[in-house]
């Protein structure tokens, strides 16, 4: 398959191995684009958790999209590594127009019920160790401007670029999990910080919001039956947001998923156009999950 609206485009997920990050990559695939999957886990070594997913298969269902999908191992907490990662990109292909980032660790180790300290979600902060504190904010804002950090300079001699950050808007509702609450809203700020000191560069960073995503995670922590969207629908309307002549017109905005289905005319896998989810009463693996 070819001349997708993305054709010739090299895109770049990171978080691809699976989840939220995964549907973003197949997203740009069906537009035809070269998307580059990274994450931590592979056939070939370490796997998160020891998952069954990784890049490589993240890199195939680009391909099977109609794209152009090539796997990097890399994580994107580690500033050597993705300085690594954004010479090989340019050496190869050449600067990215998009980088979007779905990388979350904070809730690796929970079992639909408990967390791997033991605690549940929701369990107060003052009744909870610090150390999954850490590691959403490592792997939620951290790994966000880590991540651009080392893109940005690739991309800025082009003047035009688009990064995209994954996370979940509350509208200062609270998430139910303080150490959920505050990753999400970390990516959230650093998205938009990102934006004003890239603005004069050319350069447009926005915030993307899913519904309660039916990952892999979530279905084996069986809240299937709640999720109301499957990761596909946040990568079609990452596609959209990357085919925009103009996205600097969205600079430093929070996006959800649902309005961008209705602006753009996009649906989800199943050819319906799933709501903005309701945070009133958030499931026990959080609105999102992780992916």
């Amino acid at each position: 398959m070819s001349g997708g609206p993305l054709e010739g485009r090299v895109c770049v997920v990171a978080g691809a191995s699976r989840g939220v990050g995964r549907g973003v990559a197949v997203g740009l695939g069906e537009a035809g684009a070269t998307v580059i999957c990274s994450g931590r886990s592979t056939r070939f070594g370490h796997r998160t958790e020891g998952r069954r997913e990784t890049v490589e298969d993240a890199a195939e269902a680009v391909e099977q999209a109609g794209g152009k999908g090539y796997p990097y191992v890399c994580d994107h907490t580690d500033p050597k590594a993705l300085y690594d990662f954004a010479a090989w990109v340019l050496r190869r292909f050449g600067a990215p127009s998009l980088v979007a980032c779905a990388v979350w660790g904070g809730n690796e180790g929970f079992d639909g019920d408990h967390y791997a300290d033991g605690s549940r979600y929701g369990t107060p902060f003052f009744a909870r160790p610090l150390q999954p504190f850490e590691t959403a904010m490592l792997t939620g804002p951290y790994a966000v401007l880590a991540t651009a950090r080392a893109f940005a300079p690739v991309m800025m001699p082009a003047g035009r670029g688009l990064f995209v950050s994954v996370g979940f808007d509350a509208a200062d509702a609270y998430l139910g999990d303080v150490f959920y609450d505050l990753g999400k809203a970390g990516i959230l700020r650093a998205a938009r910080a990102m934006a004003a000191e890239l603005a004069p560069h050319g350069l447009a960073s926005v915030h993307l919001t899913p519904g309660f995503v039916r990952t892999e995670r979530v279905l084996d922590a069986g809240h299937g039956p709640m999720a109301t969207q499957s990761p596909l629908y946040a990568g079609r309307a990452v596609a959209a947001l990357a085919a925009l002549d103009d996205p600097m017109a969205l600079n430093g905005q929070s996006l959800f998923v649902a309005d961008l289905a209705r602006r753009f005319g996009f649906t989800d896998i199943d050819g319906t156009q799933p709501p903005r989810f309701d945070i009133s009463a958030p499931p026990p693996a959080g609105p999102d999950s992780a992916p």
